[in-house]
């Protein structure tokens, strides 16, 4: 590691290869927590490349702990995070709104890192059970029509990492991969970056695989569909820009969808919309995230993925999709 950290000090970038098999060597545990700190802190001071990415990328898909769910054509959705915008959990919402209009979820989360309350925080909150065993995931799939995949029993590897990421607070490299890393390596994917130059990154080397994805960045920062203005969206099929009145929604404040100040808040903001008192801005920002990843698994235009998302919330399917995950995990 000596040697590599030196490399990078001198402002030299790493081989496909070699970023590859540092990342298999931290999950063995060969390097001290302050020589993996320091590794992590060379990419908060720079921009990493995409032989980079994509060697970190094939070594956490190597070492995880793969299940195959691919006879539900499931979809992920799912955010770097890391876009310092404190949001409730918009992408975990409009996973279960997804799931009540009938398009299968492969939920992947962890911990919040960055943030207050990440996706797998609300989840436990909730009642649901993590668990990496086939069948129980099966059966969360076949009866709620979601499951959740908690980042940390797919990636053993990363137990050395969790403990500094925790402690440095901000966002790393791990936040560019967590959605890349999906241990169903779901065909569909909706994935919200933290800025244009990643989803430049994301784009290119998800043209490499088979999926069918959006990207989504939107411009006013976030990882996710704001309504506070335009997303960029890069898919398999074209590159474009959606606006709000492309859902047929007007534009929104970022006041409007700030998360809660701490976990039981944010379960209760949760709880709100998926029982239909949420705000309009709130029903809004969950739908137009759920309805570009119904859109994208079946075809559909932003506007009719927009509306089916709207009917699932609203119809209450989005929660039964809720009590059907705590039913199975009790």
């Amino acid at each position: 590691m000596k040697e590599t950290l030196n490399k990078l000090i001198n402002h030299d970038i790493l081989s496909k290869e070699d970023a590859k098999r540092i990342l298999v060597n931290i999950a063995k545990g060969e390097y001290n927590t302050s020589q993996i700190a320091a590794f992590l802190t060379v990419y908060m001071m720079r921009s990493i490349t995409i032989e980079e990415l994509e060697g970190f990328r094939d070594a956490l898909l190597e070492l995880c702990v793969a299940i195959d769910l691919s006879e539900y054509n499931p979809v992920d959705l799912c955010g770097t995070g890391g876009d310092g915008k404190d949001t409730f959990n918009i992408s975990t919402l409009a996973s279960f709104v997804t799931a009540g209009a009938d398009v299968k979820v492969t939920k992947h989360g962890n911990y919040g890192v960055s943030s207050k309350c990440g996706s797998s925080n609300v989840m436990e909150f909730l009642g649901i059970k993590f668990s990496n065993e086939s069948d129980f995931l099966k059966k969360s799939i076949d009866q709620a029509g979601i499951c959740v995949l908690h980042a940390p029993l797919f990636h053993p590897a990363m137990k050395n990492v969790a403990p500094i990421r925790r402690e440095l607070g901000v966002k790393t490299f791990f936040n560019m991969l967590g959605p890349m890393v999906n241990p169903a390596f779901p065909k569909n994917q909706m994935v919200g970056v933290f800025n244009l130059e990643l989803a430049r990154m994301y784009g290119y080397l998800y043209q490499n695989t088979d999926k069918n994805f959006t990207i989504l960045h939107a411009l006013d920062g976030y990882d996710e569909i704001s309504l506070t203005g335009n997303t960029k969206t890069i898919s398999n099929k074209s590159e474009g820009m959606l606006k709000p009145e492309d859902f047929g929604v007007n534009v929104i404040e970022q006041d409007e969808i700030v998360g809660g100040k701490d976990i039981a808040e944010s379960a209760q903001i949760f709880m709100d919309v998926l029982q239909g008192k949420g705000t309009k801005a709130q029903n809004n920002v969950v739908c137009a995230n759920a309805g570009i990843a119904i859109a994208t698994v079946n075809g559909l235009s932003p506007k009719e993925g927009f509306e089916k998302a709207k009917e699932s919330l609203l119809s209450g399917r989005g929660l039964k999709a809720l009590k059907k995950l705590q039913e199975v995990s009790s």
